[in-house]
């Protein structure tokens, strides 16, 4: 027998990508409750950051910091902020389901802090907690 084992409604069939992406809108909707101007913001999923070499450094001496796991791109040209979380770098961190959801929900916080100038303690009183 071949073919798909759940059909395309059912959570089994739901890609890695499709899951992740859940995971970060989960995180959204948590904060969108207690900051309602976020809901202005978009939220972008990519699988990796594009790290580009410093002009005239050769490539095998770039890489030496560590790969982000998110980042923003503030508003310009009428177009709205966006906050970006990187798939990869995050489930290649996590082993589990929630703990990949806690550090998502971790970096979400962590970059909308950024964009709106506060603290991530600002964003989500319970940041940093276990």
């Amino acid at each position: 027998m071949r073919g798909p084992v759940a059909p395309p409604q059912v959570p089994l069939s739901a890609s890695r990508a499709e899951l992740f992406t859940d995971l970060v809108q989960d995180s959204v909707e948590r904060l969108e409750r207690r900051l309602p101007q976020i809901a202005d913001i978009e939220f972008l999923v990519l699988e990796v950051p594009r790290i580009q070499a410093p002009a005239g450094a050769p490539d095998e001496d770039f890489g030496g910091g560590g790969v982000p796991l998110g980042g923003i791109i503030p508003a310009q040209d009428g177009k709205p902020a966006r906050v970006v979380v990187y798939r990869r770098p995050v489930e290649i961190r996590t082993k589990s389901r929630d703990e990949r959801a806690a550090l998502v929900h971790e970096v979400v916080v962590e970059q909308l802090a950024e964009l709106l100038g506060l603290s991530p303690e600002s964003v989500d009183p319970r940041y940093g907690e276990d």
